[in-house]
């Protein structure tokens, strides 16, 4: 029987850790995933358990090389960002993975930003708020300043998805949706590292950067590693040629406009947005809310003084005339926070009324990275994609544009299979991984 021939695709998330493997028509044909149990680093502070990442790893790859239908033809990572493992000569880890959450010393930030422009003009620079431990960059600052022994002893500092590829080749590299993920490394001015890596010795722990297409030969071929947010645009990247504005849904909805250019302004930046960059090294404007836990908030209140199931909620279909009604009754979109429940009549008053509020800070948000006219078509993927209310308010607040929910499985990880996919597969890119649902607005809001 002719085995089947695969990549392997390991998308490292905080929660679960994922095998997939993908055959040439991105098909998902075996898949295994596990949570791994945290562990705590010098301080006491939760983190990554590496030693036991690293096995399931290296046992994961090897389950895959031993299925007998499969030919693993090569293998690529999405892992989640601004955590770096610090490696020495022999490719050891010198120290724990640290939590992007850890605590991170107010001295040592304020001394940096005092020494480097301040805090506008350097996040200017940089494209990314000031985040502590969530900007990558400052990881290496403190290890400098603060174990300067260690600091030495390093070799590399590799980023999670970078890491991961070098436990199975030996190669260590550097890949650019990593290093302009809010990292505080790279210059979106200039367009290369920032000047403060060559000041504080930090540039030459950083390795060589990789093309997302530069694979490593070996018994199968190995990527790079991408960070998972830029793989996730990846499938939307390649299927759609105009213009268009993802809005990522989950925790924080986060609005990415591949097509703006622009850089970032110090309104934009105090307004909670910033860039990343994309596979290919092109900035993408972005913008986050923090919708997604407001509303898992609000709905377990809602349904805890209504006495009703919270899926209720996530499933409740969209009444228009509801809404309308709601949009004269209570004109102040801010209205529900921290309002008291017993003014709603209904559950779907209060829900309905919920969304609305959501739909606009979601209007305000995205349109911070809409500036041009360009962008015509916005997809929304995550799990707003799946809610009526959203979706049809959604399309409400932008009359002028088209409005889709889009569906990709496990996007993140069929970014980095179809990021080294000329290397591996030699059937064409399907044009279908993305499906679309369209939303017209049926009602006016205010």
């Amino acid at each position: 029987m002719e085995k089947i021939p695969v990549i392997a695709i390991f998308d490292i998330g905080k929660t679960n850790k994922k095998l997939f493997l993908f055959d040439e028509q991105y098909r998902i044909v075996f898949e295994e995933s596990a949570r791994l149990e945290e562990t705590t680093d010098e301080d006491g502070d939760p983190c990554e358990d590496l030693p036991l990442l690293r096995r399931f790893v290296q046992d994961m790859m090897a389950k895959a090389l031993a299925l007998e239908e499969f030919q693993v033809k090569a293998v690529n990572f999405s892992a989640y960002g601004a955590s770096m493992v610090f490696i020495d000569e022999a490719g050891r880890p010198l120290t724990p993975l640290y939590s992007y959450l850890k605590p991170y010393p107010a001295f040592l930030r304020i001394g940096f930003y005092e020494q480097y422009g301040g805090e506008t003009a350097f996040s200017l620079e940089s494209a990314s708020p000031v985040l502590g431990s969530l900007n990558s960059g400052m990881q290496l600052y403190r290890l400098r300043h603060q174990q300067p022994v260690l600091f030495s002893k390093m070799q590399y500092a590799l980023h999670l998805p970078q890491y991961m590829s070098y436990l199975l080749t030996g190669v260590a590299c550097s890949d650019i949706t990593s290093i302009g993920c809010h990292t505080n490394l790279w210059d979106f001015r200039r367009q290369q590292y920032h000047a403060w890596t060559e000041t504080e010795n930090v540039r030459s722990k950083l390795a060589p950067v990789h093309r997302y297409d530069k694979v490593h030969q070996g018994a199968y071929l190995t990527g790079p590693g991408l960070h998972d947010s830029s793989a996730a645009m990846i499938p939307y990247q390649l299927q759609f040629r105009d213009p268009f504005l993802l809005i990522s849904t989950g925790t924080w909805c986060i609005s990415l406009n591949p097509f703006n250019n622009a850089p970032l302004t110090a309104d934009e930046l105090q307004q909670d947005c910033l860039c990343y960059l994309s596979f290919q090294g092109k900035p993408i404007k972005a913008s986050r809310l923090f919708a997604g836990r407001e509303h898992e908030l609000q709905v377990s209140r809602m349904a805890a003084h209504f006495s009703r199931k919270e899926t209720d909620f996530h499933t409740m279909a969209f009444d228009a005339e509801l809404a309308q009604r709601l949009q004269t009754q209570y004109p102040d979109a801010e209205f529900l926070s921290g309002q008291d429940l017993s003014v709603f009549e209904t559950a779907e008053e209060a829900y309905h009324q919920l969304m609305i509020h959501i739909i606009a800070q979601q209007r305000h948000a995205s349109g911070l990275v809409l500036h041009g006219g360009v962008v015509k078509n916005i997809f929304v993927d995550g799990g707003f994609s799946k809610n009526a209310l959203y979706m049809n308010l959604l399309a409400a607040a932008f009359p002028g544009m088209e409005v889709y929910a889009a569906d990709v499985a496990q996007a993140s990880a069929i970014g980095a299979a179809m990021a080294i996919h000329t290397c591996w597969n030699k059937q064409p890119l399907p044009d279908n991984l993305v499906t679309l649902k369209k939303y017209s607005g049926v009602i006016s809001l205010s």
